[in-house]
């Protein structure tokens, strides 16, 4: 059980909270890079950890995210034109560039200082693999790019979505470390989904219930191994990989894709879920990209423009009874992805985790949250750097196998929770 002022400081991300800072020191997912195709495309509206913001491609390719409003009269630049390497607003044409420069004040005599006074508040923005990343934190403190797997092998080996989750970050990214849900809300889901079906990890899932759990800490975060029974006395393990604040990797099954999260926060009530499936060493099968592109897996359908779920509060996230009674689907709700948010948006909008009462199978949770509340304080009190910053800590792998009775998971599987090149997930 969490005192509310510990829930307080995890859940709140605006500008000069302990969190908020904390994220502000990582890199970002913040746009899909589909989302600018070319230079000069329209604005693309963003909104990240409480600040309201839109993101650019400029004439030359440049890309940059600066603050949504006009420091003039405060309206809105989306509203703007993207022209000549500037966004001009609408209203009385003054210009910005990418890194909120004024460039053109054309409302005022030429030798105005005004242009010299006014600036947009700017951040970076860099395309690595399919997504455009921001920096929000001191420039000074700036780390080098991210090195995440799935950003780095090649176009056609990934495939990544987001959509708009209702609730704060820290209760959807605890259900993407929850292994023990999974045998129960998904249980009717894993082997119809194309994307999780013919494993022979699905079995042990479905009929072990009553999983144990064993957590190793790791530079970046966490190794979360849940066990089941296997035959002959072996244990199945499915060794997710957490790296702070907001990054999960979920076990793999049999050749598919691995697939995983990251969790960033819109503002307290409201967050971003960014999704990606990926293969180590191979092209993704127009099948599999297909079915993703359709909203199977960890993905949904969206609406294009807000990227909400088509499924969600407003219409019960279109859950269907009879499905739920006939055992089609658990829940009565179709797909994991809305699976899991109809439940962690049913919390309400930030969870009282001070009512919570939490079991062995939360240990997973229960050490998240302590490294997070230290690496926030540490930042706050000390200006000590959070871990998962660096480039070399992103580079780890989830896992699934079946080890020996006895076998802890970081001595069986070691070496498949690194990421070693050219080489294929470990996977059952």
């Amino acid at each position: 059980m969490m005192r509310r002022e510990q829930n307080e400081l995890l859940t709140r991300t605006d500008a000069g909270t302990p969190m908020g800072e904390l994220f502000r020191r990582y890199w970002l997912p913040a746009v899909l890079a589909s989302e600018l195709p070319e230079n000069d495309a329209p604005p693309v509206r963003v909104k990240l950890l409480g600040e309201r913001l839109l993101a650019l491609r400029d004439s030359n390719g440049q890309y940059g995210l600066v603050s949504e409003f006009c420091p003039h009269r405060r309206v809105s630049l989306w509203f703007g034109r993207n022209e000549d390497c500037g966004l001009r607003c609408a209203y009385h044409g003054w210009k910005f560039d990418v890194k909120g420069n004024c460039v053109d004040l054309p409302s005022e005599p030429e030798d105005s200082l005004v242009r010299e006074r006014v600036k947009l508040k700017a951040y970076p923005l860099i395309k690595v693999g399919k997504v455009l990343w921001t920096y929000m934190g001191p420039p000074e403190h700036q780390p080098a790019p991210p090195a995440f797997e799935f950003a780095t092998v090649p176009d056609n080996h990934t495939f990544v979505s987001k959509r708009w989750q209702e609730s704060n970050w820290l209760q959807a990214m605890e259900g993407g470390i929850d292994s023990s849900h999974v045998g129960w809300l998904h249980k009717a889901t894993i082997e119809s989904d194309p994307l999780f079906s013919k494993s022979v990890g699905n079995k042990y899932t479905l009929e072990d219930s009553r999983v144990m759990f064993e957590v190793v800490e790791q530079p970046s975060g966490l190794y979360i191994g849940a066990k089941r029974n296997a035959e002959n006395g072996h244990h199945y393990w499915r060794i997710t990989a957490w790296i702070m604040p907001y990054y999960t990797q979920i076990p793999p099954r049999a050749d598919h894709p691995i697939h995983g999260h990251f969790w960033v926060p819109m503002d307290d009530e409201n967050c971003w879920t960014w999704n990606y499936d990926f293969h180590p060493t191979r092209p993704l099968s127009a099948r599999e990209v297909q079915v993703m592109e359709n909203g199977e897996g960890i993905h949904c359908k969206i609406d294009p423009v807000t990227f909400r779920p088509l499924a969600n509060k407003d219409n019960d996230y279109l859950m269907d009874r009879e499905s739920q009674k006939s055992g089609r689907t658990f829940s009565g709700i179709e797909g994991f992805a809305m699976q899991d948010a109809s439940l962690q948006e049913s919390m309400g909008p930030i969870v009282d985790r001070s009512r919570e009462h939490l079991v062995a199978t939360d240990l997973g949770v229960v050490l998240a949250r302590r490294q997070l509340l230290q690496a926030a304080n540490a930042l706050a009190e000390r200006g000590a750097p959070p871990p998962g910053i660096e480039p070399a800590t992103h580079l780890i792998r989830s896992a699934s196998v079946v080890l020996p009775p006895g076998t802890p998971f970081m001595e069986g599987a070691r070496k498949a929770l690194t990421v070693r090149e050219g080489r294929a997930h470990t996977s059952v």
